[in-house]
């Protein structure tokens, strides 16, 4: 039942699985606001209801304005939200976990901070590039030079398949224009995984910042996570864009809409989740309920929602 206040809030059971929404949706000169349990966008065609608990990312552009309303329903459903700026400059923001577990997210600490197994977790990333290779015995200075040699050698192939002019990889941010078609391609192509990617990270409860091989920025473990399906998903697509639009003002766009159509197509969203379980080594159901503990260096978890005394004796509160 509604009220004026619009629709209660979702139960997690009733919130939709993250590797079930809908990748990601891109808005620009539009205003979001909330009815009941939906987002309710607006712009010169038309209004749209789009129901928040099926959508994964919302890639915000140039002319958005959010209402207080749409941004609490966006934290309550898990979205995560990429604030799209022009000349392909992005800042990111999401609501909170979907997953008020954090077993994901001590995991993924206590692997970090502990040299031999964050080199581990680096080593089976760059495994998952190379599966017909054994990289156990290889340093991390060696994994980056074979990766490098991996990634020139995809551009030159997607270069000669696709006959699109290849030279180097060339990113301005303050200047996205500047680039050549292929470039802006890629940028485009980039930053879609990268929104896609900070999304399931944060959905399931696991830290942005983290990063095995990426270290020292808020996004370090999103870089990590997005190379690993570069080669697969946004390289070809911006050199497939690229060679069919070339010098169209509109290359930004269509880059982002064949991203979004691949994304759903490869069923991206179900392995991401599955492998960000798989590198973090959680490899059951990640309980949804919330749960919460005291943490006890002798006695181990304690009840939460009691009054200790420094007796025996406790309290519900």
């Amino acid at each position: 039942m509604t009220n004026k206040f619009g629709a209660k809030k979702p139960e997690l059971p009733e919130l939709t699985r993250i590797k079930d929404r809908i990748t990601f949706l891109y808005f620009e000169h539009a205003k979001l606001n909330r009815q009941d349990s939906a987002l309710l966008v607006t712009d010169s065609r038309g209004t749209v209801f789009v129901p928040a608990a099926i959508v994964s990312v919302l890639m915000l552009g140039p002319g958005v304005d959010v209402t207080h309303r749409a941004i609490e329903l966006i934290g309550d459903a898990g979205m995560g939200v990429v604030w799209v700026g022009e000349r392909g400059v992005r800042q990111y923001a999401h609501g909170r976990s979907l997953n008020h577990s954090s077993r994901l997210l001590e995991a993924q600490a206590k692997l970090v901070s502990n040299k031999r197994t964050r080199v581990a977790v680096a080593r089976k990333m760059y495994q998952m590039r190379f599966p017909n290779e054994d990289v156990s015995g290889l340093s991390m200075q060696e994994l980056r030079g074979k990766e490098g040699s991996r990634v020139r050698g995809i551009y030159r192939e997607q270069a000669k398949a696709t006959g699109v002019l290849w030279t180097r990889r060339e990113y301005n941010p303050d200047d996205f224009e500047a680039g050549t078609p292929i470039n802006k391609a890629l940028t485009e192509a980039h930053q879609a995984l990268y929104g896609l990617s900070y999304s399931v990270i944060v959905a399931m409860g696991a830290s942005p910042g983290l990063g095995f091989v990426h270290t020292g920025h808020d996004l370090a473990f999103v870089y990590d996570f997005a190379d690993l399906y570069k080669a697969e998903f946004s390289i070809p697509v911006a050199f497939e864009m690229a060679a069919k639009y070339g010098n169209d003002k509109d290359i930004a766009t269509k880059t982002r809409l064949a991203m979004r159509d691949v994304f759903t197509d490869g069923k991206l969203l179900v392995r991401m989740v599955k492998d960000l379980k798989d590198l973090l080594n959680v490899d059951d159901e990640i309980n949804n309920i919330d749960v919460i503990n005291l943490w006890d260096d002798k006695l181990g978890l304690q009840k939460f929602g009691v009054q200790y005394h420094e007796l025996d004796q406790d309290e519900e509160i």
